[in-house]
């Protein structure tokens, strides 16, 4: 079905990636160790943030809720905004309108 937005799609996962980055062991839902991800300097980490956003943006016109880390990112159609958990606490709403 896919996701409805408005925004120019770059400033939604530049949002997006500062919100996931939030996450508890975000790293862990492309399969690395606390340590492989610490030794990745910080555009490396980007670069996977971004390429993570990208994925779970994808996955959630399919699903509207993603586990990532120790928390979760919620797809909100009626808010048109996408709502990241880490853990149960919210973190980061992305807007899409």
């Amino acid at each position: 079905m896919g996701i409805k937005f408005g925004r120019e799609y770059k400033d939604i996962v530049t949002d997006f990636v500062r919100g996931i980055a939030l996450i508890d062991g975000v790293y862990e839902f492309l399969e690395m160790s606390a340590d492989d991800w610490q030794e990745l300097d910080h555009d490396e980490q980007e670069e996977c943030l971004r390429t993570l956003a990208d994925d779970i943006f994808y996955g959630l016109g399919n699903s509207p809720v993603m586990h990532v880390g120790a928390g979760s990112v919620r797809h909100d159609p009626s808010n048109h905004v996408l709502k990241v958990h880490d853990g149960e606490k919210l973190v980061s709403v992305v807007y899409l309108v």
